[in-house]
């Protein structure tokens, strides 16, 4: 767990203040009670009622003390964390590709994956200080919470709850979806309405199976879960024929087509059921580092608002007239120390991983084995969603 520090300059003296002020509080208890002589020192016995009412006043005050403690007691950074041991630690699926997904060489790609680049750019001025940890759905908010990632970047969806009752704070969207099915031609289905009483393989734990449930129970119709907790097995015995439908983000569902015997036997239907926003995740707490993960998000869309890539950063920074780019390359302005970063902590990120637009082309664009199109996931002056707040 990430170490704690008292926000008070000297923490001995702050404390003992603190405890100096409790004991002045419970004499004071003692005196609303009557019993003087406690604080004189002079021997007595308390009849249980008193013991009673000291003890109930007595732990309120402890519990009031307790609270203004640790409101005065702050999550110690990551960023110095990350920056003693050297690298980033990024929690990633355990093979989804071109979102998180490692060669046969054991190197990592995908639009997840960059962004945890994105942040040792802004770090380091170098995307390679990044390692790597495969998660399942299951295991992934506790690996976070736990300490034994520095952020989470596998395709997990924005949601009410995990974003208050987990500890945990969303820094954005890098993929806005939504859950579909897959089967096979010839199951001879073309909608979702029509799989009533199919088996149905899906991901343990995940709004996926949740999803799947209030689908069928809205639309009347039977069905059978078949689940497991890691991806592969589900691919795998939807593949084997275990189970007539997959059903998962529909981004996922046309990542991990491509792993199938015969992917193009095989088709999504046309329903989307659900929303999806997709994101980085941080711990609750530690504002610093969940601005620098949302910023460097917001950084590499920006930049492809403006035209921006790493081809031509380098001649933008060097020769840009436009005040937005001067500031977003760190030429103008003092962006970096707002964050505790080098002002040039946004040029690192699009010389080393690109702007939006590259990561996505790379990774899910239409000239992959993905081929996903932008859809809404384009930027908002191109009919999409993806608005990046402005770096000024």
């Amino acid at each position: 767990m990430p170490s704690c520090h008292y926000k008070g300059s000297d923490t001995s003296q702050s404390l003992g203040d603190a405890f100096d002020s409790l004991e002045t509080e419970f004499n004071a208890v003692l005196r609303s009670l009557g019993l003087e002589a406690v604080i004189n020192g002079l021997p007595f016995i308390l009849s249980s009622s008193v013991r009673g009412s000291i003890m109930q006043r007595f732990s309120i005050i402890i519990g009031a003390a307790i609270v203004s403690l640790m409101a005065n007691v702050a999550v110690a950074g990551t960023l110095d964390d990350v920056r003693s041991k050297g690298f980033i630690q990024c929690g990633v699926s355990q093979g989804v590709p071109g979102f998180s997904n490692p060669d046969e060489q054991g190197s990592w790609s995908g639009i997840d994956v960059d962004v945890c680049r994105a942040v040792a750019a802004a770090i380091w001025g170098d995307a390679s200080k990044v390692k790597y940890t495969p998660l399942t759905a299951k295991e992934r908010f506790t690996a976070l919470q736990s300490s034994e990632i520095d952020v989470l970047s596998r395709n997990t969806t924005w949601t009410l709850v995990r974003d208050t009752a987990l500890g945990l704070d969303f820094a954005g969207v890098n993929y806005y979806d939504g859950q579909g099915f897959m089967v096979r031609k010839d199951l001879g289905v073309s909608s979702a309405s029509e799989l009533g009483g199919a088996s149905v393989c899906v991901n343990i734990g995940t709004t996926t199976e949740l999803n799947m449930a209030d689908f069928f129970r809205s639309n009347s119709m039977d069905y059978e879960p078949v689940v497991f907790e890691k991806t592969d097995e589900v691919v795998a015995a939807y593949d084997s024929g275990r189970c007539d439908v997959y059903t998962t983000d529909r981004s996922a569902l046309a990542a991990n087509r491509v792993k199938l015997a015969d992917p193009d036997a095989h088709i999504i239907l046309p329903e989307t059921i659900s929303k999806e926003p997709l994101g980085p995740v941080v711990r609750h707490g530690d504002n610093q580092w969940g601005d620098i993960v949302r910023w460097s998000l917001y950084a590499m869309l920006e930049a492809e608002e403006y035209g921006v890539n790493s081809g031509n950063v380098d001649d933008l920074k060097a020769n840009s007239n436009n005040p937005v780019i001067k500031r977003l390359l760190g030429v103008e302005g003092d962006t970096g120390e707002s964050l505790g970063l080098s002002n040039d902590w946004a040029y690192s990120i699009i010389k080393q991983v690109g702007n939006y637009a590259e990561s996505y082309n790379r990774n899910v664009g239409p000239d992959t084995p993905v081929g996903l199109s932008r859809g809404v996931n384009a930027l908002w002056k191109d009919g999409g969603i993806q608005y990046p707040m402005p770096v000024r």
